[in-house]
């Protein structure tokens, strides 16, 4: 009888998160040894390294957002997973670009294409918003960060990538011009992306 409550306790708990890793459980004094049973028996579904869901869920375009955010917490979706995030680009990134501290340690999850940037102090830590997926919390940088972002890497990413996400976000009014100023100034591009701001205008 317990262990069909403690079965039925972590098929909830993966319904209500999306996505579960195993240590998700330790807060309910569950162990780990239930994953592996319930996915034997087909209630679970193995999705990625320490990753389970329901088998059959509905899985989201975004679902790979999910997925990064439960294997590095600390990480705030950045660049081209934000820009599709927030619909301001036409690319479909095969990678998902997250921005961690430039003194965390980055270990690349196994079979998660992940693209880690470093940033650091107010670039890391300002213009966050929360959104849910799938049931997992995700961090993604706000329009007006995400747009400054990519100035800022416009090396990385492009010029034409950075110009067409700007024009986007102002044409849809996704942030004002004082958010992408401000957020211009922690990301100290002000100088560069000015003159594309003043064509806007």
């Amino acid at each position: 009888m317990q262990e069909l409550s403690k079965s039925n306790q972590v098929i909830e708990l993966v319904k209500k998160m999306g996505v579960l890793r195993p240590r998700d459980l330790e807060a309910h004094s569950i162990p780990r040894e239930y994953l592996r049973r319930l996915t034997d028996k087909g209630f679970l579904e193995k999705i990625g390294r320490g990753l389970y869901s329901i088998p059959g869920a509905n899985v989201s375009e975004m679902h790979s957002l999910a997925e990064a955010a439960k294997r590095v917490p600390r990480g705030v979706m950045c660049l081209l997973s934000a820009l599709r995030f927030h619909d301001l680009t036409t690319q479909n990134p095969f990678q998902v670009w997250m921005a961690i501290d430039v003194d965390a340690h980055a270990s690349k999850p196994d079979g998660l294409p992940l693209r880690i940037v470093r940033f650091s102090g107010a670039a890391l830590t300002s213009f966050i918003e929360e959104h849910n997926i799938e049931g997992v919390t995700v961090q993604v940088y706000s329009p007006a960060k995400t747009v400054t972002d990519c100035f800022k890497y416009r090396n990385k990413i492009g010029l034409n990538v950075a110009i067409e996400a700007l024009q986007d976000c102002w044409r849809q009014r996704k942030t004002t011009m004082d958010a992408i100023w401000a957020a211009a100034k922690v990301c100290r591009v002000t100088t560069i992306i000015r003159p594309y701001l003043e064509s806007l205008i």
